[in-house]
């Protein structure tokens, strides 16, 4: 058996993945949250216990900068050791990927139901292609033709410096730098940086807050799924105001990735929070906001953008890794 993971803030994903079934079918499966556990190594060894399997060798796409194959992990305290769960598998070799390279490792074999198109574009083959999920955080890859296929690379992208674009954005920067010293894009453009956007656009009267959603968000421990839920079902001008300035700044993001890249392969959104708000995507100016660049906003429209529509992409991603270990 191989074993895959995919390894977040929230959540922790392991599945056993077989060399005869290739990388796009998973075995067994099961999600653990991640903050009740101490350690991945607990994960690991409870999900191995379970389900009895030898493991012939294993990838973790972890969200966080990967250095010498291990990780401390973003939003979350661990530290990952890919040596130590190697001695824990019985010595099978352990690889460790930002999880979002993991994510763009899986891009060339997602299938049509994996993805939705936003833009069809003109793709080239052979081009750069840029990923880029907001989910607990925000993360970013890229893959690039290496004469036999695309390879992945990871960044820390989602960590550069957030640059507003209209007197409503640079509001939100003014009022975010009191809270935090620098403000990067994963304060305004992830699940962790709805809560700020919706506070900002409440505390300077963009659009008032519902007594419904105010008793909600003070019972709850994590405010995103509240705005979501409330934009997404119309009940909240205040959360469906939220909602609308998130995926413009993500439109905009997704357009700088691709003018960074030159991703004439394409731009893919993965993460959580795509898929859940697939229609007020469509419905929105994430489009306008991703080709508004200038000069470029030709080309931008040439680049096809994809949304990952399948929440087992890093594990698909992690698992062909593994799969390209030596058996």
């Amino acid at each position: 058996m191989l074993l895959a993971g995919d390894i977040g803030g929230t959540k922790t994903v392991l599945a056993l993945f077989s060399r005869e079934e290739g990388a796009h079918t998973i075995l067994k499966k099961r999600k653990y949250r991640s903050k009740k556990y101490d350690s991945l190594d607990n994960i690991v060894q409870e999900f191995v216990a379970e389900f009895g399997a030898e493991i012939e060798a294993a990838s973790f796409g972890v969200a966080g900068p990967v250095q010498l194959n291990r990780v401390h992990v973003t939003n979350l305290p661990w530290v990952v050791d890919g040596g130590a769960i190697s001695q824990a598998l019985g010595g099978a070799p352990v690889h460790l990927l930002n999880d979002l390279q993991a994510i763009a490792n899986a891009v060339p074999i997602l299938e049509g139901e994996d993805l939705h198109t936003l833009q069809v574009g003109e793709a080239d083959p052979q081009g750069a292609i840029g990923v880029i999920a907001p989910g607990t955080g925000l993360g970013e890859a890229f893959l690039v033709w290496n004469g036999r296929r695309h390879q992945a690379y990871p960044t820390e992208g989602g960590h550069t410096d957030f640059a507003p674009r209209n007197e409503l954005e640079f509001g939100l920067l003014q009022y975010l730098r009191q809270k935090y010293n620098r403000v990067s894009y994963e304060r305004v453009c992830s699940g962790i940086g709805i809560p700020n956007v919706y506070a900002y656009l409440r505390d300077s009267g963009h659009a008032i807050e519902t007594e419904a959603v105010a008793a909600q968000l003070a019972e709850a421990e994590d405010w995103t799924p509240t705005i979501v839920g409330a934009a997404v079902a119309g009940d909240s001008p205040l959360c469906q105001a939220t909602l609308d300035l998130f995926i413009s700044i993500l439109g905009a993001e997704a357009g700088n990735l691709a003018l960074k890249l030159l991703a004439t392969g394409g731009i893919y959104l993965g993460g959580g929070i795509p898929p859940r708000i697939l229609p007020q995507i469509e419905a929105s100016d994430f489009l306008a906001s991703f080709q508004r660049k200038g000069r470029f906003s030709p080309l931008l429209a040439k680049i096809p953008v994809h949304i990952i529509l399948s929440p087992q992409a890093a594990l698909y991603g992690a698992a062909r890794d593994a799969l390209e270990s030596d058996p």
